[in-house]
């Protein structure tokens, strides 16, 4: 066994011995090839190189020698140059076109701002004249705006800090603040105009319990007679007239009641033909006479501008129209201290 042992073990060191010997010599192979390649290289880059320049007219001819290593080295570097140059130029010029276009931006962006700062300047001008109005208006209608320490309150929203306390300032900051501010005093004005909206609200339904619209509504209406002492257009006598004659010179034009109410009497008379009274809050009552038709019945409520008949002749007339009268209580009074309250819708 010990033989044997032997014999494998010198047979695997002549083995490894081969293998190395081939290694060296592959390796050996392959440096004295890579050196002959570089030498071969090294040669023809320095091969001698003899460049002359002769010119057009007599003169020196310039010649220099150098190697085909420093050629090409100057043939690249002079390349780079020539690819920076033209690689920067169309840098430059994609740049400029950027700036020009930034600068195009710009000079817009002012001119919007300068005209912002404009419409911003007018917006307070009006704002001061709505203040001044608006505070006009509550002083007439009774109305008290609260006081208060917070800026949002009507009472410390005078428009006259905008323009004190932020005269010092300039730019857009001065316009950022002036529209706060005036932001903060239209936020205070909203609770006034509401009371006045809801006072509107209340006159508005007054309005409509008292006799205040024209009963006729017509481009072609006109008094032809008016309240008070005149001469009969019949008779000849002096008498007083207890209402006005609104005429349109035609019959049938619709007749509205001109307040809330509830239909007392519809008749005729042989003086005041078709004829339809109407009681009303207050002590009101209207009268309608000389009317074609009749379009409502006694005990009947009826609400302002209902169609209450139409325009006609009948009773003691000389032509078509209304008679319109306005009693309060027992008195008979002018209509048209009513009508002049309000302008018909």
């Amino acid at each position: 066994m010990d033989k044997t042992e032997k014999k494998v073990s010198m047979r695997r060191n002549s083995v490894e011995k081969s293998q190395n010997h081939f290694s060296n010599s592959s390796n050996k192979n392959f440096l004295k090839k890579t050196g002959a390649f570089f030498s071969k290289v090294f040669h023809i880059f320095d091969n001698k190189l003899t460049v002359m320049i002769v010119p057009h007219e007599k003169g020196k001819v310039i010649n220099f020698q150098t190697n085909v290593f420093a050629m090409v080295l100057a043939i690249l570097v002079i390349a780079g140059i020539l690819f920076s140059f033209i690689f920067f130029n169309k840098h430059a010029v994609a740049s400029s076109a950027e700036i020009d276009r930034l600068y195009a931006e710009n000079s817009q962006t002012m001119a919007s701002l300068d005209e912002l700062r404009d419409e911003n300047n007018n917006l307070l001008q009006t704002a001061k004249r709505f203040q001044a109005s608006l505070s006009q208006s509550l002083a007439l209608l009774g109305i008290e705006t609260e006081s208060s320490g917070t800026n949002s309150n009507f009472g410390n929203s005078d428009l006259n800090s905008i323009f004190s306390t932020e005269e010092m300032a300039t730019g857009s900051i001065r316009e950022t603040a002036d529209i706060r501010q005036l932001t903060s005093y239209l936020e205070g004005a909203v609770q006034p105009i509401e009371q006045i909206g809801k006072m509107l609200e209340t006159q508005n339904s007054l309005f409509s319990d008292i006799p205040s619209i024209w009963p006729v509504r017509s481009p072609s209406l006109h008094v032809s007679m008016a309240f008070g002492p005149t001469i009969h257009p019949i008779t000849g006598q002096w008498y007083i007239h207890k209402g006005i004659d609104l005429s349109t010179w035609r019959s049938g034009d619709p007749i509205y009641v001109t307040a809330n109410g509830q239909v007392v009497n519809v008749g005729y008379d042989s003086g005041y033909g078709n004829n339809v009274i109407v009681k009303h809050k207050h002590g009101i009552y209207t009268r309608y006479a000389h009317m074609n038709t009749v379009h409502v019945q006694k005990g009947e409520f009826i609400s302002q501008y209902h169609v209450i008949g139409t325009i006609g002749n009948t009773g003691v007339t000389t032509g078509p129209h209304l008679h319109y009268e306005v009693h309060i209580g027992s008195d008979v009074v002018d209509p048209m201290k009513y009508l002049n309250i309000k302008v018909s819708r």
